[in-house]
């Protein structure tokens, strides 16, 4: 510290009196915290750190309030990922389609301010039952800060075409797929053509990175498959499309694989049901042959907010 006449320490008090100013003085007033940089501050949801940065998880709907804002506006933003509800798959006798992934879409550099922001988590579309001909239902939107990711379209049955989503619903045998959102994913797949009893498979639903596969004879297609995000701080795969039912009925014949992301698996005639959708993931449910067993739901969405903290 200086010193004055006195032999007496000049303190940040006492500077502008004595005319004197140093670096040490700086960092007095560093320590008091009186130029410290503060961080954005907020609540709300599963709360976890990763390295410089908290992120929070919804996996209901709920509540995230920011309270305190950042120093530097350049700091008070956020990264978001937002992912919406799979559709359930659909039934027919020739092979029910797969479930579509829910919508996916993420971002970084999202403005917030001092107040409480609604966070909807969609819900998974639901299942048809053993024996019934059928669409599935769709997925619910997630929603965020006024931006919504639209729910998965629900896989095509008999009777019923599938449905545009997020990513859309998978066809039956002779249908074709229904188309996905913009930015959020893709088209469902179509079904195969007719070749009789124990051949024909529906299409694939939709995932964030792929579009459902196309029934072939004796070939149910899998769903799309998802995309990656390492928003946690860890890889994980969001929005596969639910794999198609299949007509076949014998073992070898089986539904077609869930898209990569949470999408579930499609059942077949006389043998098991199709897989539901991973909850949380926005996955598609799998789809079902005729007299099989029932079709998988879609899998729950979620919604995670990610930002620097120190």
């Amino acid at each position: 510290m200086p010193k004055n006449g006195n032999g007496g320490v000049v303190g940040p008090a006492n500077i502008a009196r004595s005319g004197v100013f140093s670096i040490s003085d700086v960092g007095v007033r560093q320590d008091r915290g009186e130029w410290e940089e503060g961080y954005l501050v907020a609540e709300g949801g599963t709360i976890s750190t990763d390295g410089d940065y908290k992120v929070h998880v919804f996996t209901s709907s709920d509540t995230f309030t920011v309270t305190s804002l950042a120093t530097d506006a350049a700091d008070s933003v956020v990264e978001y990922l937002i992912v919406a509800g799979g559709g359930g798959g659909g039934s027919t006798q020739g092979g029910g389609g797969g479930g579509g992934a829910g919508g996916y879409r993420t971002a970084t550099g999202m403005s917030v301010s001092t107040q409480a922001y609604n966070v909807i988590v969609g819900a998974g579309g639901t299942g048809i039952a053993a024996a019934v001909e059928g669409r599935g239902g769709s997925g619910g939107n997630s929603t965020f800060n006024s931006i919504t990711s639209t729910g998965g379209g629900a896989g095509g049955g008999y009777y019923d075409g599938p449905l545009a989503g997020g990513s859309g619903g998978g066809a039956s045998y002779l249908g074709g797929g229904a188309a996905g959102t913009s930015g959020q994913g893709n088209a469902g797949g179509n079904g195969s053509p007719n070749g009789g009893v124990g051949t024909e498979t529906g299409g694939g639903g939709g995932g964030a990175g792929a579009a459902g596969g196309t029934g072939a004879l004796n070939n149910p297609p899998a769903g799309g498959a998802g995309l990656a995000s390492s928003i946690t701080g860890t890889s994980t795969y969001y929005a596969g499309g639910g794999g198609s039912g299949s007509n076949s009925n014998v073992s070898s014949g089986a539904g077609g694989a869930g898209g990569i992301g949470g999408g579930g698996a499609g059942g077949h005639r006389g043998g098991p049901s199709g897989v539901s959708g991973t909850i949380n993931t926005g996955g598609g449910g799998g789809g079902a042959g005729y007299n099989s067993s029932a079709t998988g739901a879609g899998g729950a969405g979620i919604v995670i907010i990610r930002y620097k903290y120190q």
